[in-house]
């Protein structure tokens, strides 16, 4: 996409999405982790207290621009952190990000439709 422009608050919005797309990568990295420290029943706590405190970070970075993305996120961590056996708590952290990724995506899609510039508009505003 080089040839995409987007308005001002376009920029901002991607340059936010871009920003939590790859936090999210983080967490899906450390759900996997965790999720092989189970299998193998080695002790998966240290991986555990990051993905806490990992998901409210992407939680605050969506929070301003994208309010339902965030309420996901959160509402992901809560769940998880409810009393349940691992293998259910790694089965909900694999489907909520599954989830948050989507919504990303879309989010995405719907901020390049909505932002992207048009060239011929413009022009014929000039020349009118």
């Amino acid at each position: 996409m080089a040839g995409l422009k987007l308005d001002g608050s376009g920029q901002a919005k991607m340059a936010t999405l871009e920003e939590c797309v790859t936090l999210l990568q983080r967490v899906h990295s450390l759900v996997e982790q965790y999720a092989l420290q189970i299998k193998r029943a080695q002790p998966g706590g240290h991986i555990l207290a990051t993905l806490r405190r990992t998901l409210p970070i992407l939680q605050g970075k969506l929070k301003n621009q994208f309010g339902m993305i965030s309420d996901q996120v959160m509402a992901v961590n809560l769940s998880t952190s409810r009393g349940a056996s691992d293998i259910i708590r790694i089965r909900t952290y694999r489907e909520g990000v599954a989830q948050i990724k989507q919504a990303l995506e879309i989010a995405i899609t719907q901020t390049i439709e909505k932002h992207k510039e048009h060239a011929e508009k413009k022009g014929e505003a000039a020349a009118g």
